[in-house]
């Protein structure tokens, strides 16, 4: 990986890592369906060109029902998940447990696509589950003002983005990720739209929320894809691995500095235990 790439993947990681600060400063006001819908639209308009050329829109024309598969497994729902649970999680704490993505897409493969896993990445399970427990151990609390909830809706979203993988893979691989990327926003703002009327904001809403909103749309989601797809394309799936290890690190630290999160031991061993169990699992520590 070049220089030129080293530094596209720190700005992605820091870019993806804000989306977490940004999601805790609009979902208060704004709620999450409608924060969702503002952040899926925004992206969709500004990724439609890369659907207006004619081969890309019959791809994608016959792909719609997949698409809109994608749009909410990728997008409608996980990004729902992840507003409502910014409620009550801290920006830091919900990017760790969304960083464990990589081993819910091993178990969905294993389970689903008869993927087998190594024996390596087998212990990646379970060390990366540990590191998970260690997060989370102390906040399952299920009472209506408890975290155990939220928790729940964060680790369902990783769920939902490691679905949203293999279905892509099987199901759209001849169309550009970009292409795919804009149809399914497209197709998740659509599926957002009554419940943005419904669950919408009773004012208008203040300039740092309207902000965030923004950066949101067109930062974390707009420009992130397309830093992303161009690294993918590059340097092949080392760059989607690698990231996923950067990005709670800017999202422990845009919360501490912005929104003054407290950074706990116990945060910290967990995320080493989990992230190491997520290194076996994404094979980025080899069998020797």
């Amino acid at each position: 990986m070049s220089l030129r790439d080293v530094i596209k993947l720190i700005v992605l990681s820091a870019i993806w890592g804000a989306s977490f600060l940004f999601m805790r400063i609009t979902a208060p006001e704004l709620g999450p369906f409608f924060t969702t819908f503002a952040r899926v639209s925004i992206a969709a308009v500004a990724l439609a060109p890369f659907i207006l050329r004619a081969e890309q829109r019959n791809a994608l024309s016959s792909h719609k029902r997949s698409l809109l598969v994608l749009g909410l497994f990728n997008s409608a729902i996980p990004f729902s998940l992840l507003c409502w649970a910014s409620l009550q999680l801290e920006a830091g704490f919900t990017s760790l447990l969304n960083a464990t993505t990589p081993i819910c897409a091993a178990v969905i493969g294993l389970c689903w696509l008869r993927i087998p896993l190594s024996r390596l990445q087998i212990l990646g399970l379970a060390i990366g589950l540990s590191g998970i427990a260690i997060l989370t151990g102390n906040q399952l609390d299920f009472s209506r003002e408890g975290t155990g909830w939220p928790i729940v809706a964060v680790l369902c979203a990783t769920y939902c983005y490691a679905y949203a993988g293999h279905y892509a893979k099987i199901r759209l691989p001849d169309v550009s990720p970009l292409a795919v990327s804009a149809g399914s926003l497209l197709a998740s703002t659509l599926a957002l739209l009554p419940f943005a009327f419904l669950f919408g904001p009773k004012q208008a809403p203040e300039a740092a929320t309207i902000f965030g909103l923004l950066a949101l749309g067109l930062l974390c989601t707009a420009s992130a894809f397309i830093l992303f797809f161009d690294l993918l394309k590059r340097n092949g799936a080392t760059a989607a691995t690698t990231v996923t290890f950067v990005i709670p690190v800017f999202g422990i630290l845009w919360g501490s500095l912005f929104l003054h999160e407290e950074i706990t031991s116990r945060m910290t061993f967990g995320m080493a235990v989990a992230l190491l169990g997520t290194a076996f699992v994404t094979k980025l520590i080899p069998r020797q």
